[in-house]
């Protein structure tokens, strides 16, 4: 029992302050949990730069695989969008994607839960008038959820409620009522946070200025221009994005290069602008994504080449 003790070493072999040193030196180099969450007041890093008045890069998903979403997360996007509009409805896919995306090693490194590329998806136009679409996306753990073809000021309405939670008594941001359903375990395990946490971010930016969710509502037909003042004055509504103007082009009837195209962009452009909401769109160039910034536009979704290219000029002003 003797020589036992005597081999094994204890606490008490070592002096007091050089133990307590070291205890501080680790403490210092782990961060906590709870330290974690603290350098950025959002984990959404989009909502995190627009908040800054910053334009936001993205690219769309090619492809729902592990290898793709681990290249998503290292890529120089601040979102990737998975279009499920004109791909298959594959809920299991993206919950595979997303989990995917998470890098420890980027949470270490930043000492924050915010990672560098936030998820998007974009759903057909009928599934968004399915609550459970809805419900089931940002469950899954999503940062934002863009509707297609919103043409209508009831139709955004809806669209916020559905991402929204009913509000606790006494909150300043009662209004639109939300319908969302509690339950969204796996998002809290994507994001990193408690339950209680999740639900205080989980609402809608920059409805609530603590939100951590995109409302993106896409324009892309002449009665959606028209409606747009409407539209647009739905609180809640955080971004809208215009994509390529494919369906714009085919609404107005024109040819894709028409000036009636370029005219809808502006008229899309400057009412953004009036209601001070982030507005995307897809650029053909670098030089043309640079334009598009400088008049405005807050959202660019690209390619990796054109992104890297368009940061680089940016970064040379």
């Amino acid at each position: 029992m003797t020589s036992q003790q005597t081999d094994c070493p204890s606490q008490h072999n070592f002096p007091i302050p050089i133990a307590l040193a070291a205890a501080i030196a680790v403490a210092l180099l782990i961060p906590s949990p709870t330290s974690a969450q603290q350098p950025t007041p959002h984990l959404n890093p989009v909502i995190d730069k627009l908040a800054k008045g910053l334009p936001v890069f993205g690219l769309q998903a090619s492809g729902l695989s592990l290898q793709g979403a681990r290249a998503a997360a290292a890529s120089d996007a601040d979102f990737i969008y998975a279009d499920m509009e004109h791909n298959p409805l594959d809920f299991p896919a993206l919950q595979m994607f997303l989990l995917g995306m998470n890098d420890k090693g980027l949470v270490l490194r930043k000492g924050s839960l915010q990672p560098n590329v936030a998820l998007f998806a974009r759903f057909p136009p009928e599934a968004d008038q399915a609550a459970w679409v809805v419900q089931q996306a940002l469950d899954i753990g999503l940062m934002g959820y863009i509707f297609s073809g919103v043409e209508t000021r009831e139709q955004a309405l809806a669209a916020v409620q559905s991402m929204r939670y009913p509000q606790k008594r006494g909150s300043p941001y009662m209004e639109p009522a939300g319908k969302r359903g509690s339950g969204a375990s796996n998002a809290t395990w994507a994001w990193g946070v408690s339950g209680e946490e999740y639900e205080r971010r989980a609402d809608l930016w920059p409805l609530n200025p603590d939100g951590d969710l995109l409302a993106i509502v896409m324009v892309e037909t002449a009665e959606g221009v028209q409606n747009l003042d409407e539209i647009l004055s739905v609180p809640g509504v955080g971004m809208v994005f215009i994509g390529a103007a494919g369906d714009l082009h085919m609404s107005l009837g024109v040819p894709r290069d028409a000036p009636e195209v370029e005219a809808a962009r502006q008229t899309i452009l400057r009412g953004c602008l009036a209601h001070n909401i982030a507005c995307g769109i897809t650029p053909a160039s670098a030089a043309d994504a640079v334009r598009r910034i400088d008049e405005g536009w807050k959202m660019i979704r690209s390619s990796p080449a054109i992104i890297r290219d368009a940061r680089a000029i940016l970064e040379q002003r």
